[in-house]
């Protein structure tokens, strides 16, 4: 699935601005938080927790395809109504992530939206922590990954491709096309190596807080790095 939105929100706007959720948008990892969160409440086993945290042990450490290890996150939402996490994720955002906003991100997105610029979150993260967040910061509209439901249930995999990696330059040049917009008008910002396919096709790459490698090549590239709090 691609985008989420009840309208097309960005008509005559003068450029897009694509966002990066965790640790980009907010300083924090909203799968971490649903997760624990999760287990906290009791809507996830004590072994899908397990199973949680040795993906996340598999993705520090570089020792599984990424894309597989998103998948394998979400399947402990097998059975578990839509009304579940997107409450869930409301209160996520509530106590955890709004608090880790910073000045500076507000800033950044009020001075784009003051040259008329449309505002968009590219991310893997769930649909329902995006829609908490881009509701919030009122951003036009979320490009991420979605889940697959039957009735009201998820099934605990991913509706379509997964939006991580080259994945999210389909998306971003899919929608410029769309919208009648070039890519290399556009802005991209993230925060991790896994960020570079997208960062290196967009005409304004910035780097937030970004993860050693990719600092490494922004450098290299000259490209903006921003240290936010």
């Amino acid at each position: 699935m691609g985008i989420i939105s009840s309208e097309n929100n960005i008509l005559g706007k003068s450029y897009i601005v694509f966002f990066d959720l965790d640790r980009t948008l907010v300083n924090a990892n909203s799968g971490k938080l649903l997760v624990s969160q999760a287990y906290e409440k009791r809507i996830m086993t004590f072994t899908d927790l397990i199973s949680a945290i040795w993906l996340s042990f598999l993705y520090k450490f570089n020792l599984k395809d990424t894309e597989k290890i998103i998948a394998g996150m979400v399947r402990w939402l097998a059975g578990v109504h839509q009304r579940t996490v997107t409450e869930l994720s409301s209160e996520i955002f509530e106590k955890y992530m709004l608090p880790a906003i910073s000045d500076e991100t507000r800033k950044e997105i009020i001075m784009h939206k003051n040259k008329n610029a449309a505002v968009v979150i590219l991310s893997s993260a769930l649909s329902p922590v995006c829609r908490a967040v881009a509701d919030y910061l009122e951003m036009d509209e979320i490009i991420c990954t979605d889940l697959e439901v039957d009735g009201d249930m998820y099934t605990g995999r991913p509706s379509g491709k997964l939006c991580f990696g080259n994945e999210k330059v389909i998306r971003l040049t899919k929608y410029c096309e769309k919208n009648n917009n070039k890519v290399e008008d556009t802005w991209y910002y993230g925060d991790s190596i896994s960020d570079l396919p997208v960062l290196s096709i967009v005409g304004y790459p910035v780097c937030i807080n970004p993860d050693r490698q990719l600092r490494k090549r922004a450098k290299e590239k000259n490209w903006i790095i921003y240290d936010w709090n």
